[in-house]
């Protein structure tokens, strides 16, 4: 039920710019629109400030409650409250919220149809407006258009507050600095006299200085409350360790029970090959991330605070100001970029103040893809200055700070609140971070990561000397030696970028390997020849068991490509009812085409087929299905073009750089981790691995039979010239 808003006289005494508002008045409003009995932290300080008419900067915690510091004088004050805020979701989650609890507000946004735009419009320019919240995008507020609508409004004595939502964007020193948050800067001059509110939840001194300048506020208020977040658990688990780190993320969800989670991914189709993975095992959850139409999105979005899925795993941007108070598991599944975004990420955690969990899983690989994006930021900047130069070393900087957090010994709570400035007792994690419940497993993981890395970075020197000399020749050839390990080690990409000079001195370090990869050959061709007799290890073996589409897999496949077909019927209306036959149609068209190569291939090319379902129209589909019944089916022999044709070198040169916008580096102990293929073509025939032994013998022979054929056609020349 609708609640009629308080009598403004009741939260107000005097009158004009003497008006003042009681403590008292403004509790009251708090409990009947909102139910709390009393303000958190640092509310009432900000809510008596902007009242008064002075401007104020705002921190707290995400959680804190930030919004209720706009929302109160909304109801206490007669006239319109603008909100700045960054994304349409976050607005329509408000706005949408606000309307539940009687509160009169409205957002303008792309989204909106130009009917809905006239409507608010029409409300503003009347004499008496009935609106008292209007959230708008920083980008509208840019425009002269809308600004002449506010001035007018600002001239008729009814704006009463400014307040900027996710205020640290405004700053280029912040962890989401955004150009169109800049452009606020002009709102003190076209608007004077308003008192302007800017709250966030991460800003480190340097950027609440920058953040308050930029906005040109006057002896503003600045209120900052604790980052620490004491309900939150936090903890760290490492890739490299672990035998499979999507299995030991199933298993901590299940054993959590139905509780609303959140994974944040660094790309989007790592998000639909987990989000497959764990829909594949029994997880109500989905993906959410830029790639989807809008509607797809608000779908899973309105499911996910609706408690109709369990688990979103999603880019970063997801959550951010979304009221969902219940969350109890926050997973990065990347290392994020800074601690600031690590914070408010892992922050949207149990906001209702109820035991909660933050998961990092940290892996080497995952180190260095991020690095990687850092330096080709800077890479791609065509102009260098001291300020960018200073901004990029800030960024690195952030980052080592995140790097430190997952790879250092002490109390994860003390590096978070630290990083802020905050100084922090002994005393205060009180066990509620792994580094200080388990000090000794933690110590030890370290101690066997720290193996781990370091054997692995022998293996790279290895590669490298084993590629520069390959690359003179046959590039046709693949050697289990040194792919076997493929998902773990660095791109030829990552190997340059590690060295400015490389391009110059490439030639050089060339000459120098070569003379001796040659004796390595040989160490390594018996190496491995020795292994394999002791051990009687067959990798390949393993490989296709880890790997292998398991009949349960294809069912649970089937199941969601028939639940997404009756979504489809649903949608459009004139489909045939024939589903399952359908869905196992859609199924074999899948599996024919990746089953055989990858599983997350396998996965990647559902979850495509998922999505394409949610967008076709009739005809399409009906097309698809129609030449989906014609295919042969799964056990009939499928024709294959012969391993060294040009069609499948075609296809391998493309899995091999397919779908990555940097180069993935993604740790073997993870084969649901590498990239999908993403592509309409047929299915290829891989051509058979040869160990490293097989490699060379192959070669030795062909470079003998190469020898013999030059020393024939030396003597064919030498002979016509005798003639």
């Amino acid at each position: 039920m609708k609640k009629s808003p308080l009598p403004l006289q009741s939260a107000s005494i005097g009158e004009g710019k003497n008006q003042k508002w009681g403590r008292e008045a403004l509790v009251k409003l708090l409990r009947w629109h909102f139910g709390h009995a009393q303000f958190r932290g640092k509310q009432l300080e900000a809510i008596e400030a902007v009242l008064s008419g002075r401007d104020c900067f705002c921190l707290m915690p995400t959680g804190g409650g930030k919004s209720m510091c706009y929302q109160i004088p909304a109801l206490a004050k007669t006239g319109i409250v603008l909100v700045a805020c960054p994304l349409i979701a976050l607005m329509e989650n408000q706005v949408s919220a606000l309307k539940e609890k009687g509160i009169s507000a409205e957002f303008l946004s792309s989204t909106q149809t130009t009917q809905t735009k006239n409507k608010i419009y029409e409300d503003l320019e009347s004499g008496k407006p009935s609106l008292r919240l209007l959230y708008v995008t920083p980008e509208l507020i840019a425009t002269p258009g809308f600004m002449s609508k506010l001035m007018k409004i600002h001239s008729r004595g009814l704006l009463n507050l400014i307040a900027i939502d996710e205020a640290h964007c405004i700053s280029t020193w912040g962890h989401d600095f955004r150009p169109s948050y800049r452009k606020l800067s002009s709102l003190r001059n076209h608007l004077p006299g308003i008192p302007i509110l800017a709250l966030t939840a991460t800003a480190v001194p340097k950027v609440q200085n920058d953040v308050m300048q930029s906005l040109g506020m006057q002896s503003p208020l600045v209120l900052t409350s604790s980052f620490n977040r004491p309900n939150i658990y936090y903890e760290v688990r490492y890739k490299d360790i672990l035998d499979d780190a999507y299995a030991d993320l199933l298993k901590k969800l299940k054993t959590s029970g139905a509780v609303c989670s959140i994974i944040y991914c660094l790309e989007r189709t790592m998000c639909d090959n987990l989000s497959a993975y764990l829909s594949g095992n029994g997880i109500s959850c989905a993906a959410y991330h830029a790639g989807q139409n809008d509607k797809l999105r608000s779908s899973i979005l309105d499911d996910w605070i609706s408690s109709k899925i369990q688990v979103v795993v999603a880019t970063v941007a997801f959550g951010m100001g979304i009221d969902r108070k219940d969350v109890r598991i926050v997973c990065h599944f990347n290392i994020p970029k800074s601690m600031e975004a690590f914070y408010q990420e892992s922050g949207r955690a149990g906001r209702d103040q109820l035991p909660s969990t933050s998961i990092l899983y940290y892996g080497i690989d995952d180190r260095k893809r991020m690095e990687f994006i850092l330096s080709k930021a800077k890479s791609k900047k065509s102009q260098s200055s001291s300020s960018q130069d200073g901004l990029f070393k800030k960024l690195l900087a952030d980052f080592n700070q995140m790097v430190e957090y997952c790879e250092g010994s002490g109390c994860r709570r003390r590096k978070i609140l630290e990083s802020f400035g905050e100084q922090v007792p002994a005393s205060l994690c009180k066990n509620s971070c792994d580094a200080c419940k388990h000090p000794n497993q933690v110590a030890r993981q370290l101690e066997e990561l720290t193996v781990t890395c370091t054997s692995r970075q022998r293996d790279h020197f290895s590669k490298i000397l084993m590629r520069s000399a390959v690359d003179m020749s046959d590039e046709g050839q693949y050697s289990e030696f040194w792919n076997r390990d493929d998902e773990a080690s660095c791109s030829e990409e990552d190997i340059s970028d590690s060295d400015d000079g490389i391009d110059v001195t490439k030639n050089s370090a060339i000459s120098k390997f070569k003379s001796g990869v040659n004796e390595r050959i040989d160490f390594w061709e018996h190496a491995e020849e020795n292994y394999n007799q002791e051990k009687g290890f067959n990798k390949k073996m393993n490989k296709v068991d880890k790997n292998e589409v398991s009949e349960e897999l294809r069912e649970a496949s089937k199941q969601r490509l028939l639940k997404a077909l009756r979504l489809a019927q649903q949608r459009l209306g004139s489909l045939t009812n024939e589903f399952e036959e359908s869905a196992s149609s859609l199924e074999n068209e899948c599996y024919k085409k990746y089953g055989k190569s990858r599983k997350s291939f396998y996965l990647s090319q559902v979850a495509n087929t998922i999505r394409w379902l949610s967008t076709t129209n009739s005809t399409d589909l009906t097309n698809r299905l129609r030449i989906s019944d014609d295919t042969p089916s799964e056990n009939m022999p499928l024709k294959q073009e012969p391993s060294g044709s040009a069609s499948s070198s075609l296809n391998l040169v493309i899995m091999e750089a397919v779908n990555e916008e940097v180069p993935s580096v993604i740790s073997s102990k993870n084969p649901s981790g590498v990239s999908p293929l993403q592509s309409s073509t047929a299915a290829a025939s891989l051509p058979t691995i040869p160990s490293f032994s097989e490699f060379m013998k192959s070669r030795k022979a062909k470079d003998r039979a190469v020898g013999k054929s030059e020393t024939v056609e030396k003597n064919m020349e030498k002979r016509m010239r005798l003639h």
